[in-house]
């Protein structure tokens, strides 16, 4: 499947993305194509993934990947169909690799496609303010709202009934139906995602996008980073308030309902109707469960099951908490 932003550079012949780190190759790969890089969950037949932490075992020991960067202590989670190849460093060889399959996605330049709304014939109703600017192969469906100064670059999808506010910025996003965006959002640009070397840092190309389903809406000034590989998506019927920042591959469920200043770092999940308290913090790579309430304030730095209610730095259980603080 075709990639909706960037453009795919592959396929490639799996050695030569390999012989540049000069790796100790068992196997003869010299044949072998890569066509696409994917992670764990979504890879599929010639595609390359990765697996760097023990805490995706489940889903390594399921991919359709037929290529794995891993570590040589992690080889044995991956099913037989996928070939493990072993470095010393995942996290930054698929970062290269990736670099190549997808350039483009490294930089956050701005979109020259865009032009004025109005040189643009939308078969359908949108009412616009000033200054808005659209890019090329955007669709935007029937009874949109658009404020002044807004930008939407090129492929972006937004589905009916949508009202984005002023001086938006939305790029690499696909929008479902009934969604408020308020003013002063800034929706896909890529995560804070960058490994350091030496007297420089290496920037992480970000090849995921933003998905928000029905019904959401989402805050004055709120921030959501595109996926560095997966893609950050945002639940029906879903609200987030002002100043909040959603970081890449973050996974937030329905009928979510997340107060101001809250903060998610990456690659974290949270289940369905998960109640956050303003100026809270979730670390990255966390599994939140359904039904949880996370009082304002707090620090959460490791999951949480279904149907709890938490508070504190670090967090913990609501009683235990009041507890502790007479």
């Amino acid at each position: 499947m075709k990639h909706p932003f960037f453009n795919n550079n592959g396929p490639f012949k799996l050695i030569d993305l390999l012989k540049d780190f000069k790796l100790k190759i068992t196997e003869n790969l010299d044949n072998d194509l890569v066509t696409d890089i994917k992670d764990l969950q979504n890879s599929d037949k010639n595609h390359l993934t990765f697996f760097h932490s023990k805490r995706y075992y489940l889903q390594a020991s399921k991919t359709k990947a037929s290529y794995c960067l891993t570590f040589e202590n992690l080889k044995n989670y991956l099913p037989k169909n996928c070939k493990p190849i072993c470095v010393e460093n995942v996290l930054s060889v698929i970062s290269q690799i990736t670099s190549k399959f997808y350039p483009d996605a490294i930089n956050d330049d701005f979109d020259n496609t865009v032009k004025k709304i109005e040189e643009i014939n939308f078969h359908n109703s949108i009412k616009y303010g000033h200054n808005v600017l659209v890019g090329e192969n955007v669709q935007i469906e029937n009874n949109c709202l658009i404020g002044h100064n807004t930008i939407i670059e090129k492929n972006v999808t937004i589905g009916s009934n949508c009202s984005i506010g002023s001086n938006v910025i939305i790029r690499n996003t696909i929008i479902k139906n009934n969604v408020r965006i308020l003013d002063g959002c800034i929706i896909g640009k890529k995560g804070f995602g960058f490994f350091p070397h030496r007297k420089k840092n290496i920037r992480y190309p970000h090849i995921g996008i933003v998905f928000i389903d029905d019904n959401s809406e989402i805050g004055c000034g709120a921030t959501i980073d595109r996926g560095s590989m997966s893609n950050t998506i945002i639940g029906k019927n879903t609200y987030l308030d002002n100043q909040i920042h959603v970081a890449h591959n973050n996974i937030i469920g329905d009928n979510c309902i997340i107060a101001g200043q809250v903060g998610i770092a990456g690659s974290s999940v949270l289940g369905n109707n998960v109640m956050i308290g303003g100026q809270a913090g979730i670390s990255g790579h966390l599994k939140i469960g359904n039904n949880v309430q996370i009082g304002g304030g707090s620090g959460v730095i490791k999951d949480i099951p279904d149907n709890s209610k938490v508070m504190g730095y670090p967090s913990k259980n609501f009683r235990k908490f009041l507890k502790d603080n007479k």
